[in-house]
């Protein structure tokens, strides 16, 4: 059986924690910063941990990162 090939895109977006959580960046950050309220850029700082349902999807771009 051949390996399984990782996403490109999903390796330099997502990192796996040890307790086997996904980490990615904030959505919505790239531009149009001066119609976002002063409370959304605070709360979107750093990384945000993806839902359940998201991760699944994820993990299963990266059979390797578990």
């Amino acid at each position: 059986m051949p390996k399984m090939k990782t996403k490109s895109s999903a390796k330099k977006r997502f990192k796996v924690t040890a307790s086997g959580r996904v980490k990615a960046g904030q959505a919505g950050k790239r531009h149009g910063m001066i119609k976002r309220t002063t409370k959304f850029i605070r709360d979107a700082r750093g990384t945000q941990v993806l839902s359940k349902p998201d991760e699944k999807i994820v993990k299963s771009y990266m059979p390797y990162a578990r």
